[in-house]
């Protein structure tokens, strides 16, 4: 309801929303999905989405402070806690995809015999086989620890290496160390620079990857675009939308799902 309200009183608003500001993830940045986006959001509805590309942690601390006008993220109970403070009235599911589990294609912690996410993170422990962390408290970030907490594991030692950067910057580190990688499956088939990595695991539902967009609450921040934020909104959860973002592929495979309601 409270969207609906929103979304009725500043569409009229649309003609003043030229550009807007988003915060969004560096897994997004590097899926190569925006730069297919951008362009059709510009064409379609004349507003200019202009990328802020951090991690979903400092993502929603811009958003917290105003400095941009909406964020698209994934991370949900970071984006529960944002919501739950008052600064979006509300978060919406645009598209989802999956983590995987990146390494060796050798695979020296067998990872291709774990029963679950849980387990595979278990065997690099247990094997003290190299792993990079983001360290970047992204969302990546957020569901790696998730995965080590479901394991009973406080990764710690010199084969785990949080690096504290984007998604790019840990594949990259990774394949250079020949580690583990927690990675979104968009980015990684967007990777060039593979160097005799694969996906050592992959399937398990606790890999699921959920992105939503979060339009910042202008009774908290007036100086945000509230107008364009909901304009972009509403494109996002089109039928046009579905349609770019199903299709978007790399190498032949479909990186996102659409799911917006």
């Amino acid at each position: 309801m409270i969207r609906a309200l929103l979304l009725a009183l500043l569409l009229p608003l649309s003609a003043q929303a030229d550009t807007l500001r988003m915060a969004v993830t560096t897994s997004f940045e590097n899926s190569g999905l925006a730069e297919v986006l951008l362009p059709r959001i510009a064409a379609d509805t004349g507003v200019e989405v202009q990328l802020v590309v951090v991690g979903t942690g400092q993502a929603l601390r811009l958003g917290a402070a105003g400095d941009v006008d909406a964020v698209l993220v994934h991370a949900r109970a970071a984006e529960e806690a944002f919501v739950a403070e008052g600064h979006a009235p509300y978060r919406r599911p645009i598209m989802y995809n999956d983590f995987v589990l990146v390494g060796p294609a050798s695979d020296p912690a067998d990872l291709a015999r774990a029963t679950d996410a849980a387990d595979a993170l278990a065997r690099i422990a247990a094997t003290r086989a190299p792993f990079v962390s983001r360290g970047d408290d992204s969302g990546t970030h957020q569901a790696e620890l998730a995965l080590w907490n479901a394991a009973g594991i406080t990764p710690d030692g010199p084969w785990y290496r949080p690096v504290g950067a984007g998604m790019g910057a840990a594949l990259n580190t990774a394949v250079g160390m020949g580690a583990y990688v927690l990675a979104d499956r968009a980015s990684w088939l967007n990777f060039g620079n593979r160097g005799g990595m694969a996906i050592a695991f992959e399937g398990d539902p606790a890999l699921f990857n959920q992105y939503s967009f979060l339009p910042i609450d202008p009774a908290r921040h007036p100086t945000v675009n509230a107008p364009a934020a909901a304009v972009v909104e509403s494109w996002l959860t089109s039928d046009t939308a579905r349609q770019v973002i199903d299709g978007y592929r790399v190498a032949g495979q479909q990186l996102f799902t659409f799911n917006a309601e």
